[in-house]
């Protein structure tokens, strides 16, 4: 066991010592983590309480033995540190707290408890995140019994990964690349993109770093929402998904035959997901792609303008966690906003939103209306549905009394007509 040193600034360069020779490799870190101050080299020979321990101190560890056994604690950790969260479940205090969910609640108590469940959540990540392992310039783990990641490494990483250096990275996120790897290769079905008379669904393939649409509720409601008059004669009128992400939206709006779709994002790896999807379903000739922050440059108005933005108010810490948080409602408030100006006549606006932030304390259906009516919108009709994922059962989750009742839903936004202005004659 030794101590290593950190040197260098852009990027930051790890330097440790085992058996006798001196290692040097690039920190790595998608979640963008600072790197370790103290990191400490271990193997096999350490205890999972030495771990835990040396990580609730402070330390990265540096796994240099087998790679299975660098499994094996890592469940051990997570092991503990669910323990050490789960214990004050036990006193009067937390029951207390967790009797706020009662429905005489405060907004401002259920909001405390949502960001108190976040803090642990940090917690939980910080500490499996501090199990690290070295990589070399080919993307190969050294260690014993270790599985090939170059081909996940290089998708995932694309000209990066032939960067020609070792780095140096969580073991938790090495395992979410590899998984990611897998899920790109089987796709989520999608019963939306159904063709007529088959038998199996078509899938999309989400990427690495690209929310996948695991969420298949609000995928229906797209698929039965009615189209605008607009679209219905015209089905090659302008549609913007705004947030493409993996390009399910552009996707299923193009099965339904729409043909003039844009689908707009910030992030590259995100138009590549979508790009992908779109030629693989056959769907490329109706879907263009474009970088733009909310709505696409170079054309004026649209027939029908899609958003599925984040559900939850707040700061991500993750790439991924920016599909489900969108800190002060920025881009909910960004599309409602400028909508008005980019829809034609009789043309409409689908906000795709869950009410999850509403019984969590962090908005409230007032705000949203607000919103809604100060951009000069209307609600033309919603289409409401219940989640279908695992959560909802989980009555464990400290939070499953506001998912239990959360609903999704389809909004169909217009541009509010303005009263006729009043002449003085009415009277």
């Amino acid at each position: 066991m030794a101590n290593a040193a950190i040197t260098g600034i852009a990027p930051p360069c790890l330097h440790w010592e085992y058996n006798g020779q001196q290692h040097q490799a690039l920190w790595h870190s998608e979640a963008g983590r600072s790197p370790p101050q103290r990191l400490v080299v271990a193997d096999d020979g350490m205890a999972a309480d030495t771990a835990y321990r040396l990580i609730c101190e402070g330390a990265a560890l540096l796994w240099q033995g087998d790679f299975f056994n660098a499994r094996h604690l890592l469940q051990a950790l997570q092991r503990r540190v669910d323990k050490s969260q789960n214990k004050p479940q036990k006193t009067a205090k937390t029951t207390k707290t967790a009797s706020a969910w009662h429905t005489a609640a405060t907004p401002e108590q259920r909001a405390q408890i949502f960001h108190q469940q976040r803090q642990a959540q940090a917690r939980r990540a910080h500490i499996l995140g501090s199990l690290l392992l070295p990589l070399t310039a080919e993307e190969h783990i050294p260690l014993r019994r270790a599985p090939s990641v170059q081909a996940a490494c290089r998708q995932a990483w694309g000209l990066m990964a032939a960067s020609g250096q070792a780095k140096v990275l969580a073991l938790r996120e090495l395992l979410g690349i590899v998984s990611a790897y897998e899920w790109r290769k089987k796709g989520v079905a999608i019963a939306a993109l159904q063709a007529p008379g088959a038998a199996v669904y078509d899938r999309i393939h989400p990427h690495y770093g690209v929310f996948s649409p695991v969420r298949g509720e609000y995928v229906d409601l797209l698929a039965q929402a009615p189209l605008p008059a607009l679209l219905r004669t015209n089905p090659g009128a302008a549609v913007w998904d705004i947030g493409t992400g993996t390009g399910v939206v552009a996707a299923v709006l193009a099965h339904r035959g729409l043909t003039g779709i844009v689908g707009t994002d910030t992030s590259a790896r995100a138009l590549a997901c979508a790009q992908d999807n779109v030629e693989r379903l056959g769907l490329a000739p109706s879907v263009q792609l474009q970088t733009a922050d909310l709505f696409p440059s170079g054309q004026a108005k649209a027939a029908l303008v899609v958003c599925n933005p984040p559900w939850l108010p707040g700061r991500a810490s993750t790439s991924l966690e920016q599909a489900v948080y969108d800190p002060n409602s920025q881009m909910l408030r960004g599309f409602l906003h400028g909508l008005s100006q980019h829809l034609l006549p009789g043309a409409e606006g689908w906000l795709i939103l869950s009410d999850l932030a509403e019984h969590l304390g962090l908005r409230s259906r007032a705000e949203l209306l607000q919103w809604i009516a100060a951009a000069g919108l209307t609600v033309v009709g919603r289409l409401d549905t219940r989640p279908r994922h695992r959560k909802v059962d989980n009555s464990s989750d400290p939070l499953h009394p506001a998912r239990a009742a959360e609903v999704t839903s389809l909004w169909r936004l217009g541009v509010l007509t303005p009263s006729p202005v009043s002449d003085g004659m009415d009277a």
